[in-house]
């Protein structure tokens, strides 16, 4: 595993909720994650089948990284679901982020049910040539 960033996946770590979200209380799911890591810094790709702008929350607190989400089926207009296969359409994951990473810094952008959040490392801490002089 990456020594810049840590999963956290148990239910116990998650954060309490922030007056004026919404309740995403009961069962979710642990969406699955990529994370790549480059000179520059780290990018996360979370898949979130379902979700919409309006239904993911992507927050820092402290040192960790909280990505929580809820699917809404896209229903044709002027239509009702009456059967669906999502049971549990709310996702959550936590993150440990390393001191390296510059979490002031993430940008997050959501397509076809993909997260990416870029996150850039500190400049002091991305490596750098040193130039050796002689005599």
């Amino acid at each position: 595993m990456n020594s810049n960033i840590q999963t956290q996946n148990r239910q116990d770590r998650l954060p309490q909720r922030q007056e004026g979200e919404p309740d995403r209380g009961g069962p979710f799911v642990v969406p699955p994650v990529d994370v790549f890591e480059n000179e520059a810094g780290i990018t996360l790709l979370a898949d979130l089948p379902g979700v919409a702008r309006e239904g993911l929350g992507v927050r820092v607190d402290g040192d960790s990284l909280f990505i929580e989400a809820t699917a809404a089926p896209d229903a044709p207009a002027q239509m009702e679901l009456i059967y669906g296969e999502v049971q549990i359409p709310s996702y959550r994951r936590q993150f440990t982020l390393s001191r390296e990473l510059d979490a002031s810094r993430i940008e997050a952008a959501l397509k076809d049910g993909v997260l990416k959040l870029s996150i850039p490392k500190r400049e002091e801490a991305k490596p750098r040539r040193i130039e050796v002089r002689v005599g």
